[in-house]
């Protein structure tokens, strides 16, 4: 069942934190025609039960911890040059081969993906392969602000490691806050919209294809 699938993929997405309400406003927003308690349904029956976010303590000494970092950028989305704030999120695309999971880094000074990368899974190398990229690309002296929801790929030792080597200041959404990083989500709604929902994807290289001369045409 495809909305089960959407389903599955963002509950993994929240790190077990959507409750029905978050996925059904989540699933309109993607397009789906799905009600309120059909979602509850399918989340009970397959046994989908948001858990309470766990309660970090910000140890920046600790890094095998995992430490949830302050939210630094607040909603303040402007920038007053390139790489002085970039925001960080992955989303996934339905092809007829299964998922294709995308990660992008986005400059909020001119609202560019700066770095991307896909995987066919869900895994933390996937952020942290699209925030290389990114740094080769871009190349940012320290001081830029990089901002990402606290999903466990954010979080990992590997990707706050690579952050901290390039001087770079870690941000990341307050607690059950769907705003906090509504710049790189508005993105996505832009990419599916125009690009991902008209097609029907035969298979991940296709999407993957369609999706690099996306957004080599915005650069």
């Amino acid at each position: 069942m495809v909305y089960l699938a959407h389903i599955r993929t963002a509950f993994a997405l929240s790190n077990g934190t959507y409750g029905s309400p978050r996925m059904h406003r989540d699933l309109v927003d993607e397009g789906h025609e799905i009600g309120r308690h059909r979602t509850a349904r399918l989340m009970r029956e397959n046994r989908l039960i948001a858990r309470q976010k766990r309660r970090f303590k910000r140890t920046t000494d600790s890094e095998h911890a995992w430490p949830v970092a302050p939210n630094l950028v607040a909603q303040d989305f402007t920038a007053d040059g390139p790489d002085r704030k970039w925001g960080a999120d992955i989303s996934y695309i339905w092809t007829a081969e299964g998922w294709l999971y995308l990660a992008i880094v986005l400059d909020l000074f001119s609202r560019r993906v700066v770095g991307w990368a896909t995987s066919d899974r869900l895994k933390r190398d996937l952020a942290v392969e699209a925030l290389r990229r990114a740094l080769v690309a871009r190349d940012p002296g320290s001081g830029l602000v990089h901002h990402s929801d606290r999903g466990l790929q954010y979080c990992s030792v590997d990707y706050q490691a690579l952050l901290r080597k390039r001087g770079i200041l870690i941000s990341m959404s307050g607690r059950g806050n769907c705003y906090d990083n509504s710049i790189v989500e508005t993105f996505f709604k832009t990419i599916k919209s125009e690009l991902i929902w008209p097609v029907a994807w035969q298979s991940r290289q296709q999407a993957e294809n369609a999706v690099a001369r996306y957004i080599d045409g915005l650069s």
